[in-house]
């Protein structure tokens, strides 16, 4: 296969014109890879085809809500019935009262929820309902966890900030970076001399990602997550569990269910919309009743709820709870990670990976990597040549050294084996 697709090439040309960058999300554009980004033309299951008609092993899944693979019967089936009733009212459906019953069913801190369009809209509404419920103004945030593109929020974020080495960005006022405190993921000394120096009296929430995904995937130190727990109990703060990425994929009650902890409230996206644009946030009963029209705290949304959004979202996490496929992909996770490690031994290539149920990450490093300053000492470089290496295999990976990969479903071990195989023969080639 041809990492220079044709058909792509040309679609990107065209769209350099028109759009900025020629892409409409950043890491899309292959900056951090190299050459042009590959249009898709369509998916099917796990893999992915591109425009001149080459098809793809995908991991990427979206970007993490394919958790069924792509196109699966029950969803576009669902979906297919649904238009029959129309595909935007701005009034409330039965769909979205069915979607919070099942949401505050499954996860286990939700006591009501309220739905919004994209995991961006979501982290930045809880920030703003967690200050207006506690009358504080200060938040603390991780390096390298990502909470969506909202102004307080984009102070040393991972993801595609990451990715192009950008602290925050321009446009966002100093006035309001500034309540913001963005510290070192996975170390409990660092986050209690923090909230010390702020004040706990001025701290309004902890937010982080339970298992970072946006620098690569990164799992938390064992107790980690209960000591932050433990420290905005001790010190009233409220602590969001950003939970778009986890939130359905690393079990059924996202990250929180996972590692039993409960926040005081979370933030959901990707698998919630299987596939459509979709976000929600939800939590204490006590704090979310301050949202209006119950309370003063405001957020509002003209497709929210959105009637195809809800139904694709219901046949999923419905799907997901009756026929719990988690453990199923757990161990198609540990077998990619195995079977990469020993592609990368047999080729002496130094790998770090990590596995949280269908969620897989890799660091060309020889050292650990518990927080961001340790995902800097991968070696990107060297990224760059296995991605377009792998993409040539037929491998459609994250095109960024700082992301997570995704398996679905729809992924097999034989899909699995024949991804390690090809990374196996990329190896030896980089050696």
């Amino acid at each position: 296969m041809s990492a220079e697709n044709g058909q792509s090439r040309t679609l990107y040309e065209r769209a350099l014109k028109i759009i900025p960058g020629g892409v409409n999300s950043p890491v899309r554009a292959f900056k951090a890879v190299g050459g042009d980004p590959l249009f898709i033309r369509s998916a099917e299951g796990a893999f992915v085809t591109a425009a001149d008609g080459d098809e793809y092993v995908d991991y990427v899944g979206s970007w993490g809500p394919m958790i069924l693979g792509h196109r699966p019967a029950m969803v576009t089936e669902a979906l297919t019935a649904v238009l029959e009733r129309g595909t935007s009212f701005g009034a409330p459906t039965d769909l979205e009262v069915e979607m919070a019953e099942l949401i505050v069913e499954v996860v286990p801190s939700v006591d009501m929820v309220r739905m919004v369009n994209s995991g961006t809209e979501a982290a930045m509404t809880a920030i703003r309902l967690a200050r207006g419920f506690t009358g504080r103004d200060y938040v603390v945030k991780f390096n390298g966890c990502y909470h969506g593109h909202s102004d307080s929020l984009l102070v040393a974020a991972g993801s595609g900030v990451a990715t192009f080495g950008i602290a925050g960005s321009p446009g966002v006022p100093d006035d309001i970076a500034r309540f913001t405190a963005s510290i070192e993921f996975n170390d409990l000394d660092i986050l209690g001399q923090t909230v010390d120096r702020i004040g706990a009296d001025k701290i309004a929430a902890i937010i982080l990602e339970p298992v970072a995904g946006n620098m690569g995937l990164v799992l938390p130190r064992p107790d980690y997550l209960k000591g932050v727990r433990d420290l905005c109990t001790r010190k009233d703060i409220l602590l969001i569990f950003d939970e778009v990425m986890t939130g359905f994929r690393v079990a059924l009650g996202g990250a929180q269910e996972r590692f039993d902890v409960t926040p005081d409230l979370s933030t959901f996206s990707k698998v919630i919309g299987g596939g459509l644009p979709v976000g929600a946030f939800g939590g204490r009963r006590d704090i979310m009743k301050e949202l209006a029209p119950s309370g003063p705290v405001y957020q509002a949304g003209t497709l929210s709820g959105n009637p195809l959004a809800m139904t694709a979202g219901l046949a999923t996490l419905r799907h997901l709870r009756d026929e719990n496929p988690y453990p199923r992909l757990e161990e198609l996770g540990q077998r990619w990670a195995a079977g990469m490690n020993g592609a990368a031994q047999q080729a002496g290539i130094d790998l770090v990976t990590a596995t949280c149920g269908s969620m897989v990450g890799m660091f060309f490093t020889s050292s650990p990597v518990h927080n961001y300053t340790d995902v800097q000492s991968s070696d990107v470089d060297f990224f760059q040549r296995y991605f377009r290496g792998m993409l040539e295999e037929g491998i459609y990976l994250a095109p960024s050294a700082f992301e997570t990969g995704f398996i679905s479903s729809a992924h097999t071990e034989k899909i699995i084996d024949r991804t390690t195989a090809a990374a196996a023969r990329v190896l030896q080639r980089l050696a």
